[in-house]
């Protein structure tokens, strides 16, 4: 009774902020509580694709294994599955030495000449070898959990292609067999529609990767999800060792013992307003939105720190410019993917008025995944974030040809936003996208936004639109070189605009982890028993290629589902 008294006394209970969390972090999780409510060799938080490899593989090799899922088993949709599905792979005939190289240069970019500083040089090459290992048989994995699933090569991937890299200027990227495409079980594309919950040869995208590593774990009766339980502490015995997780199911606190290790597979912490503040660039709170799931709120990090983690690159994101809707959770805004930005028929500015960039690099490869600097780039003359948010203006033409967010993932295609019809009329009616029979009369709406703070100048929006049809004409872009086929005027109104903030799918950074995937303190000695997997840990530290964060929870799952299975167990 004593260690139960003494466990409550000692465990902070989601209640501290940053600042003292870190420097409680010593006293947290300490107490081994005589009783547990079950007992596996290995404890698996998070219900994602990191989560799911990790249990395979320490299943794989002769472990049992308890997964823990916050959500609810009817409604589950972790990041893996509202995801677009792409992910990486390799020709075995690709040279495995360049395929390293390519790794670790976006991992580190400590193998680039002009790199002053590794990202992550300590674990780098350790990390970049299991990427060159595992990435020519990730297919091979995948078809051994379910023979149905399939890779569908992207435009620019065809077969026998020697290599496909978003940075075909990094070490080893020509010659490293490099190639991306998108997981499903149809023989055609759906295109832009959700499978959400379709039967399983119906789906594509994230639907269809994370319905493969479903049905993998099925096949491993010594795999058990429980469900409805959010993993709250980690629990360590008198000897320092992880040997277990305490946590909430329905409002009853339940405790897991791991005979072998913990690994946290949480996700990051896109819906933890404290922590978007102290690690996200720029205003935090409505300066950014993200569009996976709402239970991503930080618990891995949170957990880990407790035991006395330390942290890495936490401000990393996958990130583009992205519609931040008028819908909230957690007092932060739900975001949707805009495809759109960058088509005929539209330009984005600033919150001026002015246009700043090509459209066309907020979503290409892999520049969408770095434009969110843009966004949140600081004025110091006026002490402003000028384009945080920006403005996507666009026309009737445009308005009624295709959707402006993405039905087939994201929050919209997994039934927590109803966008209501194609063709917008519906957001447009609700008044979350803005309408002006002329420019200067959307202008003047902008003007109105809360968020827009009385800075668009009506004149200087009309002068841009106008610039910007002239350029439509000559088919030439003269101020920032946009692609030529996208070059289609604004000119039929009436006219529309939304708010575009720094925002994507997931934070990429988190604990401190090796190329084990064990947790590591600040002084980068392992926490005895702790591991990570996924975007609790991202490896992707310096860049990020499209399908990043899918392959590192594959490659990296297995990894670390082996190295839990070599552990002797707890006395």
């Amino acid at each position: 009774m004593q260690n139960r008294r003494n466990f409550l006394k000692n465990s902070l209970f989601g209640s501290m902020g940053i600042g003292s969390l870190m420097s409680s972090s010593a006293k947290a999780a300490e107490v081994h509580p005589k009783g547990w409510d079950k007992i596996s060799d290995v404890v698996v938080i998070g219900l994602g694709a990191a989560g799911l490899t990790t249990a395979i593989s320490a299943a794989q090799n002769g472990c049992s294994v308890t997964i823990i899922e916050r959500q609810p088993a009817e409604t589950v949709r972790p990041n893996t599955r509202m995801s677009g599905g792409m992910f990486h792979t390799a020709s075995k005939d690709g040279d495995k030495a360049a395929l390293k190289e390519y790794a670790k240069a976006m991992f580190s970019g400590e193998n680039i000449p002009w790199k002053k500083e590794g990202e992550e040089p300590v674990f780098s090459d350790e990390l970049a070898q299991h990427w060159a290992d595992y990435l020519p048989t990730l297919i091979d994995f995948m078809q051994s959990l379910d023979p149905d699933f399939k890779i569908r090569l992207g435009r620019n991937h065809a077969e026998g292609q020697k290599s496909n890299t978003a940075f075909p200027n990094f070490p080893g990227a020509k010659d490293c067999g490099y190639q991306a495409g998108r997981a499903t079980y149809r023989d055609r594309s759906v295109g832009n529609y959700s499978t959400y919950n379709l039967p399983k040869k119906e789906t594509e995208y994230g639907e269809a990767f994370w319905r493969c590593l479903m049905e993998g774990a099925k096949k491993y009766p010594q795999i058990d999800i429980v469900y409805s339980t959010r993993a709250k502490h980690l629990i360590k015995n008198d000897a320092g060792e992880i040997c277990g997780v305490v946590a909430d199911q329905n409002g009853k606190e339940v405790r897991f013992k791991s005979n072998k290790a913990v690994a946290i597979c949480s996700g990051g912490y896109e819906y933890n307003k404290e922590m978007r503040k102290a690690f996200l660039e720029g205003p935090g709170v409505d300066g950014w939105a993200f569009y996976g799931t709402l239970y991503n709120e930080g618990d891995g990090i949170r957990m880990g720190m407790e035991a006395g983690a330390g942290l890495m690159k936490v401000g990393k994101c996958a990130a583009r410019m992205i519609w931040p809707l008028p819908v909230r959770h957690n007092g932060l805004r739900i975001g949707t993917i805009t495809p759109v930005v960058g088509r005929g028929h539209s330009i984005v500015v600033d919150n001026f008025g002015n246009r700043f960039a090509a459209e066309t690099l907020i979503t290409d490869d892999p520049t969408r995944y770095f434009f969110y600097k843009e966004a949140v780039q600081f004025n110091i003359k006026t002490l402003q974030y000028d384009r945080n948010p920006s403005w996507l203006i666009f026309d009737e033409s445009l308005r009624k040809s295709r959707p402006v967010i993405n039905f087939y993932n994201s929050v919209c295609g997994y039934n927590i936003v109803d966008y209501g019809p194609r063709d917008n009329s519906d957001a447009v009616r609700k008044g979350w996208i803005l309408k002006g029979e002329t420019i200067e009369e959307l202008a003047t709406l902008i003007k109105k936004q809360e968020e827009n703070c009385g800075r668009m100048i009506p004149e200087n929006l009309v002068n841009t639109v106008n610039r910007y049809n002239a350029f439509c004409e000559k088919k030439n872009d003269e101020d920032f070189g946009r692609r030529v086929k996208t070059l289609q005027p604004i000119n039929e109104g009436p006219f529309y605009a939304i708010p575009l903030v720094a925002g994507g799918p997931n934070t990429k950074g988190g604990l401190a982890a090796d190329g084990q995937r064990r947790v590591l303190d600040w002084d980068y000695k392992p926490i005895p028993r702790l591991f990570a997997v996924g975007e609790v840990a991202s490896v992707l530290k310096f860049v990020y290629q499209s399908g990043g964060n899918l392959t590192e929870c594959v490659v990296l799952g297995q990894v670390a589902g082996k190295e839990i299975a070599k552990l002797k167990n707890l006395a």
